[in-house]
């Protein structure tokens, strides 16, 4: 995931850019790189191919791993 631009130290260059994303200038979310973009396809495809039975399986056993990280807490 691309990381957001860092913030301005300066208090007044700060509050340049807020107005600036207030006023439509500048973007408040960086759009999706390529990189996330083909990755969200790859998932949908892999998930059309998957059987219902498939997907129960890759279900409970990330469930059975959650499990196992909340007890160890």
């Amino acid at each position: 995931m691309a990381k957001p631009p860092k913030r301005p130290r300066d208090m007044n260059e700060l509050a340049v850019r807020i107005g600036k994303i207030a006023t439509g200038e500048l973007p408040n979310d960086p759009a999706p790189s390529a990189t996330q973009e083909r990755a969200a396809k790859g998932g949908e495809a892999r998930a059309k191919k998957l059987t219902r039975r498939q997907r129960v399986a890759i279900a409970s056993k990330g469930g059975k791993a959650a499990a196992r990280a909340r007890k160890k807490r």
